[in-house]
C-alpha cells in the first residue's frame, strides 16, 4: 500500500495585515517537522501543496531538512485544490446575519487578539452555518462545493499514484477535515469539532490502494511534544 501524509502547515501570521505568511514560529515549527520526517526514514515519492503561501513556505522549509541531510526531494507541486476555505470571505458574508442573535460578534472578531475564546465562539457558530447550506451565498465556495474540490485533488494523486509511493501534501486543517468527512463518513459538524484540535504541522496519514483510501494517523505531533516546549503547539 501507499502512503498519503497530510502536512498542517506552520502557523500563520494570525492578527497580522497578512495572515498567509507564517510566523517565525511557523517557520520553526516546519524545520522541526521536517527533521522529525528526515528521522523517520520517510522518503517522498511526490511533494504537493496548495498555493497559499503558508503552506508553501511549510513545505519548503520542512523539505530543506532533507537537503541539508543529503536527501534527494521532489520537486514541489502546487494544486489549488488543497487550499483552505476562504475564511475571510464567509465571516464577510455570514457575519452580519448572526449581527440580531450576537450583538457582540463584530466586536469579537475585530478585537480577536484580546479576546481569542470569543473569537473562536463566534467563528464556530459561523463555520455552523456555513455548513448547513443553510446561508448559501452566490460567489462563495459551499461546503459542499470545498468538500468535491478536496476530493477532486485526492483524486488526482491517486489517479497517479504508483503501487507504494510515499506522498506529502502540505495543507490546512479545513482541507484535512474535509477529507476525513469524506473517508470516515463522520457528520461535518462533528469533523469541525476535530478540525479545532489540529496543530500546527501535525501529521496525518491516509493509506491508498488504488482508489481505497483510509485513515490510519490523525493530528499526530509528538515532533512538537517530545521538545517539551508547550509554545510549539498552535492551533492557528
Amino acid at each position: 500500500m501507499g502512503s498519503i501524509y497530510l502536512i498542517r502547515h506552520g502557523q500563520a501570521s494570525f492578527g497580522a495585515d497578512n495572515y498567509d505568511m507564517l510566523s517565525s514560529l511557523g517557520v520553526r515549527q516546519a524545520e522541526i517537522a521536517g527533521q522529525h520526517l528526515v528521522d523517520l526514514g520517510l522518503r517522498f515519492d511526490r511533494c504537493l501543496s496548495g498555493d497559499l503561501s503558508r503552506q508553501q513556505d511549510t513545505a519548503r522549509h520542512a523539505l530543506a531538512q532533507f537537503s541539508a541531510a543529503g536527501l534527494p526531494t521532489p520537486e514541489l507541486e502546487v494544486d489549488a485544490a488543497f487550499n483552505e476555505f476562504d475564511a475571510f470571505a464567509i465571516l464577510d458574508a455570514l457575519l452580519p446575519g448572526l449581527l440580531p442573535d450576537e450583538p457582540g460578534a463584530l466586536a469579537a472578531m475585530t478585537d480577536a487578539a484580546h479576546n481569542p475564546a470569543e473569537f473562536q465562539r463566534i467563528f464556530e457558530l459561523i463555520i455552523d452555518r456555513w455548513l448547513s447550506g443553510t446561508y448559501d451565498t452566490p460567489g462563495l465556495e459551499t461546503w459542499l462545493g470545498f468538500v468535491e474540490r478536496a476530493q477532486a485533488g485526492l483524486n488526482r494523486i491517486l489517479d497517479l499514484a504508483k503501487g507504494q509511493q510515499t506522498i506529502a501534501v502540505f495543507t490546512s486543517a479545513g482541507t484535512i477535515t474535509a477529507l476525513i468527512h469524506i473517508l470516515t463518513n463522520i457528520a461535518a459538524n462533528d469533523a469541525f469539532k476535530l478540525a479545532w484540535q489540529i496543530v500546527n504541522t501535525s501529521l496525518s496519514q491516509l493509506k491508498f490502494h488504488g482508489r481505497e483510501v483510509t485513515l490510519a494517523s490523525f493530528n499526530s505531533h509528538v515532533h512538537l511534544q517530545l521538545l517539551k516546549t508547550p509554545s510549539l503547539i498552535t492551533y492557528r
